[in-house]
């Protein structure tokens, strides 16, 4: 949980390596998994998290770790990406505190190891949640790190305890579980993260210390099945880490293997050996909630969303059509993350681009976070958070890196028509991440049946969040399409994603 800056300049590419220990056969989700889902309806509901800090999961192929790929073969696995500073440095308090309450930094407002200025009054804890909702429920953390139970998870938890080693924390986490009719539980592991400090993730140390907490993850899920009434028990296990660390050891800074985090998840829902690339970590507050049938509701401003409530948009459909660097010389060769070819329904017009620039951001593009964010380390990029998969990027800081023809950057997405009724109204949303960084133009029009576009929003400042915006649609209109129009002059980005237009 020390703050580091240290730097690397290489790609965490081996996340790739790692995954095959996830890729076990499917269940049918329409057969098996619906007959599975029916028969755990009636069971109690019971979930165990465990946090392992400082966790690298591209680490994982390389330590020997069965219990860890048991639940990834029984399960789902999904890598994703933190932020970085200005949002938070990658450290624990903010990787923690994001995980337990379901939103981002720039909501819960831990940004380092202090807590100074934390917002858990708006955004508590989910075993919090769980016992406002239900305070029948026995709600259970226990940590190595005394800021989990005493500081992340708040008072309302029924039992809050603190380890004095990552021994003594699962011996008594194993005991709650075995001798106590607990329900939700968290556990956190810390010696992995001194490891990293001490010997960094290239060392035979580093390896050690994940083969010694996957021991401890077999322990707790050991003692989940012995317990005398899980037949009658319906047992959500997440397993998952609140940053990364360098070769060399430490983090704090905004290099992959600093940035990167999983979510593990085995149960009701999840299917064998899947593997998802539109999961954070933000989600596993509410796919806990949900588990117990707790809804969250807008009031809560949630980032994350239940897992199985997660469904594919227009741009995830390009990953299989993603293409390597051209002319992003600084990463690596083989890595596939960009296409400026939209999905079916969409298109991009390019007719006021300037010849030249960046290839792979010559207009809009579409790509991936460990594509797009790791193109320039510690400009911004990382903060795009609420994007998913694969997102449509407009960056004219980088397309001017090239030369090019006289002109800004201008280019303008365009969506499909979306099917509205005359008379009504209807809600346009979209996550977005909006960065200023000199001339830049961002507007959203909108426009009937084909007709004149009209603008509907206009960014000017700094903007990261998911839009939830009304239009009246005239009487007699059918459909509604959308414009993103983007202007720049070597200034900062724009991305957009999830984009949908609702009644």
């Amino acid at each position: 949980m020390h703050l580091s800056r240290s730097m690397r300049a290489a790609l965490a590419v081996t996340i790739a390596a790692a995954l095959p220990f996830a890729a076990a056969a499917h269940a049918d989700a329409a057969g098996q998994g619906g007959t599975a889902q029916a028969a755990a309806a009636a069971k109690r509901p019971k979930s165990l998290v465990i946090g392992i800090d400082g966790a690298t999961f591209a680490k994982f192929s390389k330590a020997k770790m069965p219990n860890v790929k048991s639940l990834m073969t029984g399960g789902m696995t999904a890598v994703s990406n933190l932020y970085a500073a200005p949002m938070a440095p990658t450290v624990s308090g903010p990787g923690w505190s994001t995980i337990a309450t379901g939103t981002w930094p720039d909501k819960h407002h831990v940004v380092d190891n202090s807590f100074n200025g934390a917002r858990y009054d708006l955004y508590p804890d989910y075993a919090t949640r769980l016992e406002t909702a239900n305070p029948a429920l026995n709600t259970v953390v226990v940590g190595t790190w005394s800021a989990i139970p005493t500081t992340i998870f708040g008072p309302a938890v029924d039992t809050r305890l603190g380890g004095v080693s990552d021994t003594d924390t699962t011996t008594t986490a194993v005991s709650k579980l075995s001798t106590t009719d607990a329900d939700a539980a968290f556990v956190h592991l810390n010696d992995v993260d001194e490891a990293g400090h001490s010997h960094g993730t290239d060392s035979t140390d580093y390896l050690n210390a994940l083969k010694a907490a996957d021991a401890r993850v077999g322990q707790l899920l050991q003692a989940v099945k012995a317990r005398p009434t899980y037949t009658n028990e319906d047992w959500q296990i997440i397993v998952t880490a609140d940053h990364g660390h360098t070769p060399q050891g430490g983090h704090g800074g905004s290099t992959p293997g600093e940035r990167q985090t999983f979510v593990i998840a085995k149960g009701t829902g999840f299917t064998p050996g899947s593997v998802r690339n539109d999961v954070k970590i933000t989600d596993i507050a509410p796919t806990v909630l949900a588990h117990f049938g707790v809804s969250a509701v807008p009031a809560w401003q949630l980032d994350g969303t239940p897992i199985k409530n997660l469904a594919a948009y227009a741009f995830d459909t390009l990953r299989p059509a993603l293409k390597t660097p051209v002319d992003e010389t600084g990463l690596p060769s083989t890595l596939k993350g960009w296409t400026t070819t939209p999905p079916t329904g969409w298109s991009i017009d390019n007719s006021a681009m300037p010849t030249g620039g960046v290839t792979e951001w010559r207009g809009w593009s579409f790509a991936t976070d460990e594509f797009w964010t790791n193109t320039d380390l510690g400009q911004g990029r990382e903060s795009n958070v609420r994007a998913r998969d694969v997102f449509a990027v407009a960056d004219s800081d980088e397309w001017d890196d090239n030369t090019h023809g006289d002109g800004q950057f201008d280019s303008t997405l365009i969506s499909p028509a979306y099917p509205v009724t005359g008379g009504t109204t209807a809600t346009v949303s979209y996550a977005t991440n909006y960065k200023v960084d000199g001339p830049q133009t961002g507007d959203v029009l909108v426009s009937f049946d084909g007709g004149t576009p009209q603008p509907l929003k206009s960014y000017d400042t700094d903007l990261n969040t998911f839009e939830k915006l009304t239009i009246a649609v005239p009487e007699g209109a059918t459909t509604v399409q959308l414009r993103f129009h983007y202007t720049g002059t070597n200034s900062a980005f724009w991305t957009v994603d999830q984009v949908a237009v609702t009644p």
